[in-house]
């Protein structure tokens, strides 16, 4: 299948895209200016691998958890996109998305979800995929879950911002940390492609973010006791 993918969750955008086989993806720190640069960007992306919208069987977008403003930008896009081209989404997890595009086995995914919190979720890989070991969720520094095992990789923001905080309190537990990775369209491609292929692609209207927080802001109140 020719398929597309979006990651616009950070401020960072990806696009990856998977034509006659290939793959072919770019990322630019877009800040806030997913809206304006995705559809450009994704127009050269094809061009330059010979591709056209009409070549596309699907298309495919990190759904969450993530920066609001630019899930529902994704979303939004990846909807219109498949509405006028008549063709198939899969909506992804954004942290499974980044598990997958590591080259380990078990992933703590951990995303600064700002507010003093983390967006994270534990992934281990089996031979078709991934399983969600830890469930997907926000969390405080209080409120750590505990990582079953050995053997893990950390990645994300999250080992960014926590300054030295998720290290200590996962200790052996983690093997490496990779603090720099961010969200990419190529694991929202990766685990995209094996929804494809399993018949799982849906009509764009069925696209679901996950928000997992429902609130993006704190009270002056609330802030002064954090």
């Amino acid at each position: 299948m020719n398929l597309l993918a979006f990651d616009t969750s950070t401020e960072y955008l990806s696009i990856a895209l998977r034509y006659k086989g290939e793959r072919i993806d770019r990322e630019w720190p877009a800040q806030q200016l997913h809206a304006e640069m995705a559809l450009p960007e994704a127009s050269r992306l094809l061009a330059d691998a010979g591709a056209s919208w009409a070549d596309l069987d699907g298309i495919a977008v990190s759904t969450g958890p993530g920066s609001f403003t630019g899930l529902r930008i994704g979303c939004g896009i990846v909807q219109g996109l498949a509405f006028g081209l008549d063709i198939p989404t899969v909506g992804v997890n954004t942290l499974a998305a980044l598990a997958a595009d590591q080259d380990a086995d078990r992933v703590l995914t951990v995303l600064d979800a700002r507010m003093g919190e983390f967006y994270l979720a534990g992934f281990a890989r089996n031979t078709t995929g991934w399983d969600e070991v830890l469930e997907t969720t926000v969390v405080g520094p209080q409120n750590l879950p505990a990582l079953p095992g050995n053997g893990w990789t950390g990645v994300g923001s999250g080992f960014t911002v926590a300054d030295g905080l998720l290290a200590a309190h996962y200790g052996a537990a983690i093997n490496t940390i990779v603090p720099g990775c961010f969200p990419h369209a190529r694991g929202v491609l990766a685990l995209a492609e094996r929804a494809f292929a399993a018949g799982q692609g849906h009509a764009p209207d069925q696209l679901q973010l996950v928000y997992v927080r429902d609130k993006v802001a704190l009270k002056t109140s609330e802030r002064a006791r954090t």
